[in-house]
């Protein structure tokens, strides 16, 4: 006779693949006038270093807007890191972290009105490789890099359930982390010579 004990074990094993971090928020986006108190759960994947889901998290509050949410990140597949969606489901902001490739983004950009990238990584070497691809509206795309050092440091400290306060004004990024103050320029890179 079959329980189907097997089944719910395999359920509950898969369940357990990702690990969650509860995240309470406050945030200040002076340059948006966005001010918002929030905990934030976020389903980090075995694959997904503490770097790449810090990135999701700073994308997600730089973002903030009525719609967003968290998707499952590296385990989304072809959905964006972070998504916004109007009240009809449609997607209208398409938001990726790290190094997505040209093909993933020119997908991106004919689906949204508005496509943004957020990295930890070397900008340089992300625009680089998209220049020999073809990305639909390629100029109207920011590409918004993080001090790789600093995300690091901040994703060492980062508990599974910790307070973080960040501030933005005129692109500067104050990040409180469980009482300790850091601080990075947020710069934005845009592609040249893509084929559009």
């Amino acid at each position: 006779m079959d329980t189907g004990a097997g089944h719910i074990g395999s359920r509950v094993h898969m369940a357990l693949t990702a690990t969650i971090y509860k995240l309470d928020i406050e945030l200040a986006d002076i340059d948006r006038g966005v001010y918002e108190s929030f905990t934030l759960p976020v389903a980090r994947q075995p694959s997904e270093t503490a770097e790449y889901m810090l990135t999701r998290v700073l994308a997600y509050c730089l973002e903030y807007a009525e719609g967003i949410a968290l998707t499952e990140g590296i385990a989304a597949g072809d959905e964006p890191a972070v998504v916004v969606r109007d009240l009809t489901g449609r997607v209208t902001t398409w938001i990726d972290v790290g190094m997505p490739d040209a093909a993933r983004i020119h997908r991106a950009s004919k689906l949204a009105r508005r496509v943004a990238v957020y990295t930890h990584r070397d900008p340089a070497q992300l625009l680089a490789q998209w220049s020999g691809g073809r990305i639909h509206n390629v100029g109207d795309i920011p590409v918004y890099a993080f001090d790789r050092a600093l995300v690091e440091e901040v994703a060492a400290r980062l508990e599974r359930r910790s307070s973080l306060s960040l501030s933005v004004t005129e692109r500067e990024l104050y990040l409180e982390l469980d009482g300790q103050t850091f601080s990075t320029t947020i710069t934005e890179h845009r592609a040249e010579g893509a084929r559009a």
